[in-house]
């Protein structure tokens, strides 16, 4: 049986992804975990996140888990979502600046106080329903048509221009990566255990990747 190991250090909608990944892989052994040595031996493993990255971060660091997602991330495929993604990249502007885990070279802005688009003024955070443009083919879009529509919260965002590791695109005010993707690593910004039959089929491909493109 696989196991898909989701990885607890106390920030994230934890039930909300393991209830998702159960219903769409029921013959995979889902467990929400702060065990180092159960998150070794998983075959996948999902870094989930919300809230503010300074309190992520420091969470991350106080149990290990940043050295811990350096060490499982080289192998099996790996998932990062929302502020799990952000975490993965280099550098946050949010509070006053927070270093990441580093495994991107990226950094993280702030959508700002005055976004416009078409002279209309947007509400940060970002929140509800956007379209993805997959950015490079990927297992992980399978069945996934391109400018699907996903779920996202968030007031920070990885910049899609110059990302040379962006595997999907999506607009607010900026162009932004809804995704990126490296190796057996795949992050997306969106939630998709609240993103409808997108999400859901998005992490039913994880659940069969095997790691590679």
């Amino acid at each position: 049986m696989k196991t898909v190991a989701i990885i607890d250090y106390g920030m994230g909608n934890l039930h909300s992804a393991r209830k998702a990944v159960e219903h769409v892989a029921p013959d995979t052994r889902v467990l929400v975990t702060d065990n180092a040595s159960q998150i070794r031996e998983a075959d996948r493993v999902i870094l989930p996140g919300v809230g503010a990255i300074r309190d992520c971060m420091a969470e991350m660091r106080r149990h290990g888990v940043d050295e811990l997602v350096r060490e499982v991330s080289c192998d099996r495929p790996f998932l990062g979502i929302c502020v799990g993604m952000q975490a993965l990249m280099s550098r946050s502007e949010e509070n006053g600046g927070v270093d990441g885990i580093n495994l991107f070279p990226s950094e993280v802005r702030f959508f700002g106080e005055n976004l416009v688009e078409n002279g209309e003024r947007l509400k940060v955070p970002h929140m509800g329903w956007n379209e993805v443009y997959h950015a490079k083919e990927h297992p992980l879009w399978q069945d996934i048509p391109d400018g699907d529509r996903f779920y996202f919260v968030h007031s920070y965002y990885a910049e899609a221009e110059g990302n040379a590791d962006i595997a999907g695109r999506s607009h607010y005010g900026v162009d932004l990566a809804a995704a990126v993707a490296r190796d057996n690593i795949f992050a997306v910004q969106f939630h998709p255990e609240k993103s409808a039959r997108a999400g859901l089929q998005l992490l039913k491909n994880f659940t069969d990747w095997n790691g590679t493109c």
